[in-house]
């Protein structure tokens, strides 16, 4: 790409930036668009006023400044610890990327200055922005040894970040774990694999079992049953019955009287078929019970401690919160499970290496004279400058932007046949998919399939990735800034302005006629939001370097999203699900295998720069790496995996004070993981 191609991608997406953000602006303030810029704040009873003023038609950033302003805390309290934690991310970003930055105004100018590459200055619009990469150094320059002590000092930089971060977010997780309320899910763990005992049931199973080996701490059980087609049924009923009490609540016309009747005979049918549903699955009981415990200490030891000598028996896991319980999979087997693992896996891979199609799509887009050689009939629109321009450098990104948006839910189909058995549990694996399907398909195939190297055998050997690596990596730095600017830049303001939800919103009140429907309010997907952000990160780190020309471009996308997604937390989104910061690791482990990577490109572009010193002393800095990795590993990730008995022990002597209070909390314990069947007469 050429650096005037390069300015007209910044200059259309600057634009759409620019008009998202003045829409967003004024659209907001209006009280028909709530539903769709404050849906969090509708649901609380804190809607937009209607009263008719100039300032409502005028732009204004006064929403910026209130993003600006909220503190942790408020945060916190407002999306839980998983909203911090996914702002951390963005602020862990910025401080890495405004170091990175400085260190890219060092080694910018060194790069642009050599002339390893043959360059006119006069024509500098059309020269390739390879010029401003490590490509142009000479060969054997001693310049490159500030490229050498940049990568360096950069780890050392981003390895104390992590460090912070690490003990930061471990900290707050424990703490509030200390000042949360009991919640029943810390007293349960799940059993799975219950034994068929002839002439018992296994509720009964269950109770002899755990009375027998926890006799002091075993409180009760409730028994796992088939329900997904009752489940389906509660579900549609319940969102009915809600719609038919928020209809009932405003103003009557006649044609909301026509949709009260049509809708109160359709719940009616809908409970028939529950309370039809329910007396076909009694006593259909599944080889799993969620088992109650008096206290958080007792039910840890069950959990981490092999019930069985059968290993795929009594197998327990610990409990999701009653709402994000996922019950599909309770009636399958062990070997079930573990088959449908394997399979997740594979089909996972096969996606992958299938998307591999689109990305050579949009790499022949960015190579003009492979597309004159496939289309010889579009050689005369090609030529145009404005057209080779966009095609080079904007559309590529655009496309594959859009091929990317059948990703998650795909990845959450196949998290969910793993047989997990909560919300959270499924999203933390779609977003480890999502993440490794990201990295594969944007960025190596992508860096491989743009390379003349792109062949199978140049990876049977090990010594020849480093040098791949160095030669592929380089050459598509230009793509990789277009991609920023039209993934990141882009897609964060089209967040903001939420063009889908305010068409629909319109097509919903003004064609439908349907003003009155129960309004939802979205909740934040970070499994899919978190692997766009780390694989920023995975350029960045790569490019520190090679390229520093894409820094700039980065921070701001890290600015943006800080603000933005700090907003959409706050009058958007409203958490449905916790995981109490666990979605942390995953960001500190890919920044390790950013960083190692970068080791790697290091050592095969130093030894092609004829600086075979500098490429054996790089070797340590991977090695070290790893090494502080490990320590962390052993440090704070057993923290986010559980809670220490430290905690645990101390929290119930907390409670023993109150035990008065708690004794209501033990006898809903039962109820809260009660089969859904129950819930069949409250439609009524």
């Amino acid at each position: 790409m050429i650096l005037s191609a390069l300015l007209t991608t910044v200059g259309i997406n600057f634009a759409l930036c620019l008009l998202f953000f003045t829409l967003y602006s004024v659209l907001r303030k209006q009280s028909v668009n709530a539903h769709v810029y404050a849906p969090r704040l509708v649901a609380e009873g804190k809607s937009p006023r209607s009263d008719f003023n100039l300032e409502r038609f005028l732009p204004s950033a006064s929403w910026v400044r209130k993003a600006w302003e909220t503190s942790e805390d408020e945060l916190l309290a407002l999306s839980g610890l998983d909203g911090v934690v996914f702002m951390r991310i963005f602020i862990f970003s910025i401080k890495v990327f405004s170091f990175a930055m400085i260190i890219g105004f060092i080694l910018l100018p060194i790069n642009f200055l050599g002339n390893q590459l043959t360059m006119d200055y006069s024509d500098l619009p059309n020269k390739s922005l390879e010029s401003f990469s490590i490509s142009n150094v000479n060969d054997g320059s001693n310049r490159l040894w500030i490229h050498f002590s940049a990568a360096y000092i950069f780890t050392g930089f981003v390895c104390y970040l992590l460090y912070s971060e690490l003990k930061y977010i471990s900290s707050k997780r424990i703490t509030c774990f200390h000042s949360s309320e009991p919640k029943i899910h810390q007293f349960t763990v799940l059993v799975r694999g219950i034994p068929v005992s002839s002439g018992i049931s296994f509720s009964e199973s269950v109770d002899n079992f755990f009375t027998l080996y926890y006799p002091s701490t075993y409180l009760s059980h409730v028994i796992v049953r088939r329900t997904s087609k009752l489940q389906k049924l509660i579900s549609d009923a319940d969102d009915l019955s809600k719609r038919l009490l928020h209809m009932k609540s405003t103003k009557y016309t006649g044609r909301k009287v026509d949709h009260l009747d049509r809708y109160e005979k359709k719940l009616e049918t809908l409970v028939e078929n529950v309370r039809m549903e329910q007396s076909l699955i009694t006593g259909q009981e599944v080889p799993a019970a969620f088992v109650s415990f008096k206290s958080r200490f007792g039910a840890a030891i069950a959990l981490h401690i092999k019930q069985g000598i059968n290993p795929t028996e009594w197998n327990t896991e610990e409990a999701p919160e009653p709402q994000d319980v996922y019950w599909p999979f309770f009636s399958a087997s062990f070997t079930k499970i573990w088959i449908s693992k394997y399979v997740a896996i594979v089909a996972c891979i096969v996606f992958t290496v299938l998307f591999f199609g689109p990305v050579l799509l949009v790499q022949s887009l960015t190579h003009l004279d492979q597309l004159e050689t496939w289309f010889p009939f579009l050689k005369g629109i090609l030529s145009m400058t404005f057209v080779s321009q966009v095609i080079t450098g904007y559309l590529p990104s655009l496309i594959l932007q859009l091929f990317q948006h059948y990703v998650p839910p795909t990845m959450i189909l196949l998290s969910s046949i793993q047989g997990y058995i909560g919300h959270t549990h499924i999203e933390k694996s779609a977003c480890y998919k999502i993440l490794w399907f990201t990295i594969w398909t944007v960025f190596f195939a992508n860096v491989l399939s743009g390379s003349i190297l792109y062949q199978a055998n140049v990876f049977l050997e090990l010594k020849n990735i480093p040098s791949v690596l160095a030669i592929a990596v380089p050459g598509q730095a230009e793509f990789f800034i277009a991609y920023v600017v039209t993934t990141g830049w882009t897609s964060t303001s089209s967040e903001l302005f939420q063009m889908i939800n305010l068409i629909w919103n319109f097509f919903r009140r003004k064609i439908l006629g349907r003003e009155d429907d129960q309004l939802a309010v979205p909740s934040a997907n970070y499994y899919s939001k978190i692997p766009k952000i780390l694989l920023f990160g995975l350029l960045g780190i790569t490019y520190l370097f090679l390229a520093p020309l894409i820094l700039p471009f980065l921070l701001v996308y890290f600015c943006l999203g800080y603000i933005v997604f700090r907003n959409q937390l706050l009058t958007v989104y409203s958490p449905k699900h916790e995981t109490n910061g666990k979605f942390w690791p995953i960001v500190h482990n890919s920044t390790i295998c950013s960083l190692v990577l970068m080791h790697i490109i290091a050592i095969g572009i130093f030894g092609l720069k004829k600086i075979p010193l500098a490429s054996g002393l790089m070797i340590p800095l991977p090695v070290m790496t790893l090494l502080f990795n490990n320590y962390c590993q052993r440090r704070f990730i057993p923290l986010f995996k559980s809670y220490p008995a430290e905690c645990l022990i101390k929290k119930d002597r907390d409670d023993q004070s109150i035990m008065g209070a708690t004794l209501p909390f033990f006898r809903q314990l039962k109820f809260e993981f009660e089969d859904p069947c129950a819930l069949g007469d409250d439609l009524l």
